[in-house]
Formats: C-alpha cells, structure tokens, sequence
C-alpha cells in the first residue's frame, strides 16, 4: 500500500468514524429514558427530589440530552412538613425511548405494565449495559422508593431514605434493571419495586447500596 492509498485509506476510516458518532449522537439527543451510569456518591443521599432531577439533568446534559427536562424517578413520603409525591407523577406522559432509540413504554400505564424494561433496554445515558444477577460487580439496584404501581409508601415507614436526604440511617425501597433476583417471583422481577435496602452503615450509605447488589442508581426520564 502506498502513500496515497494508506492516506485514502486513513481518511474513509476517519469519516465512517464519525458518521458512527455523529449517528450515536443523534440518537441520544432523542433519548428520553436512561439509568444513571452512576450514582452522586453519597448513597441514597440524592440531596432530595431537586438533587435528584439536577443529577439526571446534568448526565443527559453531558451526552447532549440536555435539550429536555429531566426528572428521577423517585417517590417521597409525607413527613416533617413534606407533601408525598408519586415518581409516576413526576415523568411526564411518554412514549419514552432509551439511547439506542428503543421505545420501553409508550405511557405511564404501560411503564408499570407491561413495559419493555430489560437488562438490554434498561441503558445508562452512555449507553451502556447495566450490570446485573451473574455481572461482578452487580449493580442492578434501581432506587425508587415506590410501590409496584409507582406511588409513595404510606409515611409510617422508611422507604426513601429519609426522602433522598441520609447516607447513614433509613430505608429505600429499589427495583432491578434487570429483572432479575435470587428467587422467580414478581418482586424479583420488579424493575421499581424489588426489595428494601439494609447494612451495617444504617441502610443508606453508599457501602450498605453496593452489599445488596447496587450503586446508588436511578432511572431518570425526560418529562417534557
């Protein structure tokens, strides 16, 4: 190969490579769903709904997403003064569509029917592949803080975490991106609403999230 040939050559290399991209691109600036990649660091201490909506608002932001308003899929309970809210509430009508550009529910029914929600459709806003049952490490645990049918816990008991503000003491309730878990039944199988948090740290911590197959990630959805 020559001179000429080999710099032919490197230049169609160069344009399919970014036709490639600018296609990827494309398709996440019409992304409306997404798992976060990760977590803020600090648990299940999100700073609250708004720490929340700006973390996922942000991660859509950085892989040109940013054009939507994003919200988490969280819920809260009533306490201390705090009206609850639903995370059904909070996401607007649909259809929403992840960065591959599959559609995983067309409305709120459908999201907590049935959806299309699988390991290969439940993707970061990268793109990528959530880890899950059978990955090391797992990181499959979606808080949520919500029943199956994507409403707030009654305030009795904990299940947000102190409503998205402890890294230590509380409860959060979470689903699997995979939808998958230890046993074959529906709360294994449940992408919002699997099983509660727990560990040494209180319940909370970054350290408890990650010993029961997590990383303090959550669903973050375009709501306009």
């Amino acid at each position: 190969m020559n001179s000429t040939t080999r710099s032919i050559a490197f230049a169609l290399s160069a344009l399919l490579a970014l036709g490639v991209n600018a296609g990827a691109s494309a398709q996440q600036a019409n992304m409306t769903f997404f798992v976060t990649s990760a977590g803020p660091g600090k648990g299940a201490d999100l700073g609250g709904l708004a720490g929340a909506d700006r973390f996922c608002q942000q991660l859509a932001q950085a892989v040109g997403a940013g054009s939507h308003t994003w919200h988490a899929y969280l819920s809260t309970q009533t306490a201390d003064g705090q009206t609850a809210f639903n995370a059904r509430d909070r996401i607007g009508r649909g259809p929403w569509q992840n960065s591959k550009g599959v559609v995983v529910a067309k409305d709120v029914d459908e999201l907590h029917g049935a959806n299309n929600l699988t390991k290969q459709t439940d993707l970061t806003e990268k793109g990528d592949v959530v880890n899950g049952i059978g990955d090391t490490p797992n990181r499959h645990d979606a808080l949520t803080g919500s029943q199956p049918d994507g409403r707030a816990f009654p305030p009795a008991d904990d299940r947000t975490c102190h409503n998205w503000t402890s890294s230590t003491q509380g409860v959060a309730m979470v689903g699997h991106t995979d939808r998958k878990g230890l046993r074959d039944d529906d709360a294994s199988k449940s992408c919002n609403s699997s099983h509660p948090s727990r560990g040494p740290d209180g319940g909370c911590s970054q350290a408890d999230l990650r010993s029961i197959g997590g990383d303090g990630l959550f669903y973050c959805f375009a709501a306009n």
